[in-house]
């Protein structure tokens, strides 16, 4: 296929920080320009999924087709990726989620983010739809240009990357890309990229495969530009050495994110068999941190300049040829307790083709653990599933089920719409666990409380990424934040103040963008920040910029139809355990999300922020559209 395209280059801001510039991309015209970054946004915004969401704001409206050609696709990095900061070598993909309708966003580790920094771009907005498949050429020193991607199409993950970087004769190539899932609009697909690094969550990927962009490929040598370059390194050498000496960076180096598997269920953080418990019958001892690295672990896998090199590699002899990456906690999870199986070879092989297909782990298995639990329960049988066995404790049926869901073939076809819809058309929606159509992760509110308040307000629906209360409850802290730990099951109005505190961060964190595992003491951060952008912020400004971003995407969620009576955890999380570590107990998420509400200054009976509330966040731009006729 003959691509018309034209490209027009033009200069960008100077901003410490920043390189000053994304690429726009119009796919229907084949037209592709610089466009300089606008500076206010990326000072109230910063960068990331908060920047990525002020740039939707622009383009997406009530009536914008997740799957159209009006849906911005946005890649964006922020000030710290690429820079000698440790743990900063994330990117953002924003646009308006198929699956759940709201804002969606992923964020994915790696090297990709670096690259396109080093490209000479913040970001990357791409509008329309191209007539076939294309990819996106993204080098320094050359034109941005679109290829034709025909043969590509069909490919996986990993053949996708090893034929660019083929073509365009680099090995140092950084590849975004879709696999097959993404192609075939499976609403819970990714957007992948190095080895199994992937921007997983609210099916962005099929946003890319409707706007047949099978990969972006960027490389380049730019130097972020910083304020101070010899304070920046000096802040840095003592950023490094906290990392490096953290008690739980160290545990992540040694055990990857599987550890959790190693301590979670004691404290009954870890369901299983579809949320109907959290006491493991000893799968804990089969699938843990121990047995991965004793048995398959091949190597540890940083991302940029990370030195705590959580990802795993892997062998599986006998099932797969060479290494594979290996699963992280939320695999773990996804293909063994929750559907009742101790099998950690079929963990690291599910885990593998999610990776290969494109799929996002947590809502792949949380979908096929539903389907699981109504096999369990007699709603479903072999005559709906084409002819699988659906049955607690066996893996092999998930195995099968993975390219089907890809494909959309067979059962696979329902599967790959989410447990929400295929609730809905098997008449059973009350017993599919998400919230806002997004699966529920695997951490257990019945253990910790206030994650059952971050589900049920995140602005993407369940997502552990909008606050990992868990993590915190393990003993962090951060009193310059008002953030400490106490009672995992408190649900006072001081321990939901902590957990708006938490998402707050979580949200600057996102848009910074760092890692969650990077524990860097706040006035070290905030030091950071300073040599880096040259903004000299105290703790309150970081935390009403992390403010500022929640509440934009949450007037953005308002806008794609969000009412308060989605402020709530499905009806399977309400139920409590009989036994384990948390019998009796379940959260009262109705009082901790007025709680929430209070604390915000949001409406009592709407949920929508008020207008104080957002002239106080310097978001008055948005009060006409969120409160047209004024306050009721």
């Amino acid at each position: 296929m003959k691509l018309a395209q034209s490209y027009t280059p033009a200069p960008g801001v100077s901003l410490p920080g920043y390189m000053g510039k994304i690429l726009r991309v119009d796919l229907s015209e084949g037209r592709l320009w610089d466009e300089a970054l606008n500076a206010d946004y990326a000072r109230l915004f910063v960068g990331g999924s908060g920047l990525g969401a002020r740039y939707l704001a622009d383009y997406a409206h009530t009536d914008t087709d997740p799957l159209g050609p009006h849906n911005p696709l946005i890649f964006m990095t922020g000030p710290l990726v690429g820079s000698s900061t440790p743990a900063a070598g994330r990117f953002a993909v924003v646009a308006r989620s198929p699956q759940t309708g709201l804002t969606g966003e992923g964020n994915s580790g790696g090297f990709w983010g670096p690259e396109l920094r080093r490209a000479g771009y913040d970001g990357i907005l791409i509008t329309g739809q191209a007539a076939g498949p294309v990819w996106l050429e993204v080098r320094q020193g050359h034109p941005p240009r679109l290829h034709d991607a025909g043969d590509l199409w069909g490919m996986d993950m990993y053949e996708v990357q090893t034929a660019i970087r083929a073509r365009l004769a680099d090995k140092q190539l950084r590849i975004a890309c879709i696999g097959p899932a993404g192609e075939n609009g499976v609403l819970y697909a990714g957007v992948m990229n190095d080895h199994g690094r992937a921007a997983a969550r609210t099916g962005l990927g099929a946003v890319m495969g409707s706007k047949k962009l099978k990969a972006i490929a960027v490389r380049g040598r730019a130097k972020v530009p910083v304020a101070d370059a010899e304070a920046n390194k000096q802040v840095n050498r003592q950023v490094t050495q906290e990392v490096v000496e953290n008690i739980t960076a160290q545990m992540l180096r040694l055990g990857g994110t599987i550890l959790s598997m190693d301590f979670g269920p004691v404290v009954g953080d870890v369901p299983a068999r579809y949320y109907s418990t959290n006491v493991l019958d000893g799968i804990e001892d089969q699938i843990n941190a121990g047995q991965l690295s004793d048995h398959y672990l091949k190597r540890h896998v940083p991302c940029f300049r990370c030195p705590i090199a959580c990802g795993r590699e892997v062998t599986l002899p006998g099932r797969v040829e060479g290494v594979v990456d290996g699963p992280e906690y939320e695999t773990s999870v996804a293909f063994g307790p929750i559907i009742g199986a101790d099998d950690l070879e079929d963990v690291i092989m599910a885990s593998h083709l999610c990776n290969r297909y494109g799929l996002d782990t947590i809502s792949c298995g949380s979908t096929i653990a539903f389907a699981y639990s109504l096999f369990a329960a007699g709603i479903i049988d072999t005559e709906t599933t084409g002819g699988l066995v659906l049955r607690w404790g066996d893996a092999k049926p998930a195995l099968q089920l993975i390219p089907l869901i890809a494909r959309r073939q067979g059962f696979g076809d329902l599967l790959a719409q989410g447990a929400a819809r295929m609730g809905e058309a098997l008449g059973v929606p009350e017993l599919a666990v998400h919230v806002n159509k997004l699966e529920v992760p695997f951490h257990d509110v019945h253990a910790h409380s206030a994650q059952g308040v971050v589900y049920a307000l995140s602005t993407r629906g369940a997502c552990h990424m909008a606050g990992d209360i868990y993590h915190w409850e393990q003993g962090r802290e951060a009193p310059e934040l008002d953030i400490s730990y106490g009672d995992p099951q408190e649900e006072s109005l001081q321990k939901m103040r902590m957990a708006a505190h938490i998402m707050d961060f979580r949200a600057f964190t996102n848009s910074a963008i760092l890692c969650h595992f990077e524990e860097t003491p706040v006035p070290d951060l905030l030091a950071l920040w300073q040599t880096i952008t040259g903004w000299a912020w105290t703790a309150q400004d970081l935390a009403q910029t992390g403010a500022r971003i929640y509440t934009l995407k949450r007037v953005l969620n308002h806008r794609f139809g969000l009412t308060a009576a989605n402020d709530t955890l499905p009806k399977p999380l309400l139920r409590a355990y009989k036994d384990g570590p948390t019998p009796g107990y379940v959260p009262d998420i109705a009082t901790m999300v007025h709680r929430v509400y209070e604390i915000r200054g949001w409406d009592a009976t709407t949920g929508k922020p008020s207008p104080e509330c957002l002239k106080a966040l310097d978001l008055s731009d948005f009060v006409p559209e969120l409160w047209p006729d004024g306050i009721p």
